[in-house]
């Protein structure tokens, strides 16, 4: 999770379609713009004004191969992450650098939409997966049946 003192969540639309790069190792990022609206009431004339900021977004690893297969141009979606200034300079010597959003998790709105989740596998710590849980153990009781689960889940 991004550190409290430079993390960020916006929610938006998103302003083009992600575009899924890999870097020579073969380690995939997607990039996308959010555009978030702000619409507030102008006191003195009564009517509604309206500000539009835009982000670019930058996602990695199975983050970004999940955002390339479920979204696109249009889609309302939540990004929390972190700040980070990249600086490079143009071919023609001029120096560039611009603030965008690194994404440790994005998701679809559900505030105008509905979604369908379908879970990915994942095969380990490595790739942003939770450590293989230890085999389970039955829980003791008549007939030898586990709880709710193997896990001891209790269901919800």
């Amino acid at each position: 999770m991004a550190s409290d003192s430079n993390s960020i969540t916006i929610s938006g639309n998103i302003t083009r379609d992600p575009e899924m790069r890999y870097t020579p190792s073969g380690v995939s990022k997607v990039t996308f713009g959010v555009a978030v609206n702000r619409s507030w009431r102008n006191q003195q004339t009564q009517e509604w004004d309206e500000q539009t900021s835009f982000f670019n977004v930058v996602a990695w690893r199975q983050l970004a191969e999940n955002v390339g297969a479920s979204l696109s141009k249009g889609s309302r979606v939540v990004v929390s992450g972190r700040l980070e200034q990249r600086s490079w300079e143009t071919e023609q010597g001029e120096k560039r650098s611009i603030v965008e959003i690194v994404a440790d998790d994005v998701a679809p709105s559900l505030r105008f939409a509905t979604a369908e989740v379908h879970k990915v596998e994942r095969s380990g710590p490595g790739d942003g997966g939770p450590a293989p849980r230890p085999a389970p153990v039955a829980a003791g009781g008549a007939g030898g049946s586990a709880g709710y689960d193997e896990y001891g889940e209790e269901p919800f």
